[in-house]
């Protein structure tokens, strides 16, 4: 006979490190971003400033010191990330594979309100899409951040960005885009709370035998 109330799946979905390495990236970007409008602000390359009230340092060195602080945290964790993903197979599993079709029939669902979010293990080709860019965008901003930080000591890594002020320019895009990403993020975690619970507990109380 059919059980009428099956358990809860108790199998994490996020395991620990990942959902440390969530929030510690969660909490660098936040600073990064604060703290690179400030210093922007302090030599704006485009007619606009970003509002006082949004930027975190308070004066150019203040910002230049949680800016660096908010880097190393960024990139260390970052690796560490990368690292046991690709170790764990997990980057694999959950990334690929991944193909136009399938990131365009997926956009398609979801503009259309017919995007499944019913099982937080799976991510659809959207998802994939988004964090392999969101990856590829922060390494990005790590290589051009140095650039702006020791630009003769990373005088190759200078030159093939395009030179310095370019460098910068590609910096300004790069965090643009990561903050894109973020809003992006937190619509949809609107739109599906659940997701926010399972980055918390790793867990999301699915039953038993139940798939997307």
């Amino acid at each position: 006979m059919q059980d009428r109330h099956p358990t809860p799946d108790r199998t994490p979905i996020h395991p620990v490190w990942m959902r440390i390495a969530h929030w510690l990236n969660a909490l660098a970007v936040l600073v990064l971003v604060t703290s690179g409008w400030r210093i922007y602000n302090a030599a704006p390359f485009f007619p606009f400033e970003i509002p006082k009230g949004l930027t975190l340092g308070g004066w150019l060195g203040g910002a230049l010191q949680w800016h660096f602080a908010a880097m190393w945290l960024l990139a260390a964790n970052g690796l560490v990330y990368l690292a046991l993903n690709i170790a764990s197979r997990r980057l694999f599993r959950k990334f690929f594979p991944l193909s136009i079709r399938g990131i365009w029939q997926d956009l398609l669902a979801a503009l259309h309100g017919r995007l499944s979010h019913a099982d937080p293990r799976h991510y659809n080709s959207v998802q994939r899409a988004a964090y392999l860019f969101v990856m590829l965008d922060i390494a990005l901003l790590v290589l051009s951040g140095l650039v702006l930080w020791k630009s003769v000591q990373f005088a190759f890594l200078r030159d093939l960005l395009g030179g310095y002020e370019f460098a910068r320019r590609i910096h300004f895009f790069a965090m643009a885009a990561l903050v894109g990403f973020v809003a992006l993020h937190l619509v949809m975690v609107a739109l599906v709370p659940r997701t926010l619970l399972t980055m918390l507990s790793g867990r999301a109380g699915l039953p038993k035998g139940k798939t997307s």
